[in-house]
């Protein structure tokens, strides 16, 4: 719903009671920030019409690794209070950004890094508590996002420690780090949702899936390749409906080509 984050949010409740597919993902920010109100009835519109609502934590003048105290409470308060009522909808999945780098940081070593790694520990336990799974979301180096790479999530699980926290791999912004095809390969068995979205390699335009340079048919067999179970959510800005109508003819054409692959590898044993 990134795309109409501009509009009332009365129009949120409108394409959730025409949706055609089974999952969407809410944005609490904005116009569209939830409340009581706002989660009974998206609610009562996913239960009617059997959806699955994933919602993406706020993001605008949040920041869980600042090195001040003041605002990284702040963030934390109202990360929790979105947590809480992702609960209270029941969505399968809350999506978390990284913390940021910033330029005090270089002042004390390591600071970000370990403000947060503290934050995202507490905003777990949290979620535990409310019954909500939180999974992180891969950003953007040149956006200055603690874990953008593969190298830094690699650093980060092992500092993570016993806490289970699941990837959410935003292929745009893989893209930008030239690393797409790198996350699929190695976090094969922890990514459990997706952003897709294109660019061209070097900002994150949030385009129209086939209006960048991603090679889509070759992410969507990767996808198919690892096993992935998860949603596919088009984090397009503009020319949504262009972009769900290409996906599906991507994953359509992507299970086809598994069925003649199937069928030539029977045909040849019988």
């Amino acid at each position: 719903m990134l795309y109409c984050l501009s509009r009332p949010f009365s129009e949120i409740l409108s394409i959730l009671e025409e949706a055609e597919f089974k999952n969407v993902e809410i944005v609490d920010e904005g116009l569209h920030s939830l409340n009581e109100e706002r989660v009974d009835a998206i609610r009562k519109i996913a239960y009617d019409r059997d959806l699955e609502i994933s919602v993406h934590s706020p993001f605008i003048n949040v920041d869980i690794a600042s090195i001040s105290y003041q605002r990284r409470r702040a963030s934390l308060r109202r990360l929790k209070k979105s947590i809480l009522l992702s609960g209270k909808l029941e969505s399968p999945l809350w999506v978390l950004h990284s913390g940021l780098r910033n330029n005090s940081s270089r002042l004390f070593s390591d600071v970000n890094w370990k403000m947060n790694l503290r934050s995202i520990r507490e905003l777990v336990e949290f979620a535990k508590i409310h019954d909500v799974q939180v999974t992180i979301e891969n950003g953007v180096s040149n956006l200055h996002f603690i874990l953008s790479s593969v190298e830094d999530f690699n650093r980060f699980y092992d500092d993570l420690g016993e806490y289970e926290l699941g990837l959410t791999l935003d292929v745009g912004h893989a893209n930008i780090d030239g690393e797409i095809f790198k996350f699929l390969k190695e976090y094969a068995g922890k990514i459990v949702h997706a952003h897709l979205h294109d660019n061209h390699g070097v900002s994150d335009e949030h385009l129209g899936i086939g209006d960048g340079n991603i090679n889509w048919v070759r992410v969507i067999k990767a996808f198919k390749e690892i096993g992935y179970e998860g949603a596919l959510i088009v984090e397009s800005e503009r020319d949504v409906s262009r972009s769900l109508s290409r996906l599906i003819r991507l994953v359509k054409e992507a299970n086809d080509s598994d069925k003649r692959a199937t069928f030539q590898v029977e045909h040849r044993g019988s």
